[in-house]
């Protein structure tokens, strides 16, 4: 059996049969993850804001892999509106095997909200994904081994990330923020697995390195405008080796529910994955049980594991 120390994306076993959709899969770490799985026979839905750049991409996916089945969906994770309309979809019509909460948003220099009113950062990389997730959760539920990959980041470690003002309504701070948001991304998985802990699902969750993408790039700001062009050139990896964690957490025979996996190279910005260290009191079931009520509460939609959401 092949060892974690020497996994690479050659080794995911076939796909065929099953789909998988991702949020942001139109551009950076999601579209290298939709490109592994087509490779290996998976039917690849993309997610993302955009039907231009979503046609756009699921036709590079389609040149670089002629055989490759490919759907999209539009979905604006910051508009609870898009997200109830994009989850009923898939709901009423598909079974997604693997389910990938990666699509975000860091760095915005100013407080900004959602069309709900919600802190965008937070609203976007968590909120969004918690609601479409409940409301999409039938679709998850016909599937007979089905894994919910959700992508966080180191930044989850920083302790301006502490949960206790979810919406920085007291404070903000762009890059608080972001930790918040990539806090709540592990917090989340953990109580997702807790929940499905008797269930065929499996949660997982990520952290890709450090990788140019367009999550960088959207930035503003002195950060995005000097360190990041130094930081793509001579300290990131590629979002090809960025999607490995992704892609590890979603195939391997060998990972287990609730588990959060990283790369193992040096200082974990690269390499083949491995698991990671979780963030100091990331997997306290108490911060798990009330992230999900806030995160049912702000957003209006509850999540049954059982039943699955109505939408």
């Amino acid at each position: 059996m092949t060892t974690v120390n020497h996994w690479t994306p050659d080794d995911i076993p076939d796909q065929t049969g099953r789909t998988a959709l991702i949020t942001g899969g139109n551009s950076g770490i999601g579209l290298e993850t939709a490109h592994a799985l087509a490779r290996h026979g998976a039917r690849v839905i993309l997610a993302g804001r955009s039907r231009t750049k979503l046609d756009q991409a699921a036709e590079a996916v389609r040149a670089a892999t002629p055989e490759a089945r490919t759907g999209t969906l539009v979905l604006d994770l910051s508009d609870l509106s898009s997200v109830r309309d994009a989850a009923t979809r898939i709901a009423e019509t598909e079974t997604v095997d693997l389910l990938f909460n990666n699509a975000g948003v860091m760095n915005l220099p100013e407080r900004r909200t959602t069309h709900d009113g919600l802190e965008m950062t937070v609203g976007t990389n968590h909120l969004g994904h918690f609601a479409f997730d409940a409301q999409v959760w039938p679709a998850v539920r016909r599937s007979s081994a089905p894994r919910v990959v959700t992508v966080s980041a180191t930044a989850a470690r920083w302790p301006m990330g502490r949960l206790d003002d979810l919406m920085s309504e007291r404070s903000y701070r762009a890059m608080g923020a972001y930790a918040k948001s990539k806090r709540a991304n592990i917090v989340y998985t953990l109580e997702l697995a807790r929940r499905t802990a008797n269930s065929p699902v499996e949660a997982l969750v990520v952290h890709p390195g450090s990788a140019m993408t367009n999550l960088q790039q959207h930035g503003t700001g002195p950060l995005s405008r000097v360190i990041t062009p130094i930081a793509a050139r001579f300290l990131m990896g590629s979002a090809e080796g960025a999607a490995w964690p992704s892609l590890y957490a979603a195939t391997s025979p060998q990972v287990q529910s609730g588990r959060f996996i990283g790369p193992a190279g040096r200082d974990q910005t690269s390499g083949t994955p491995k698991p990671a260290k979780l963030p100091t009191g990331a997997d306290d079931p108490a911060e798990g049980r009330r992230l999900w009520t806030e995160s049912e509460q702000l957003t209006g939609v509850p999540f049954d594991i059982e039943a699955g959401a109505a939408v």
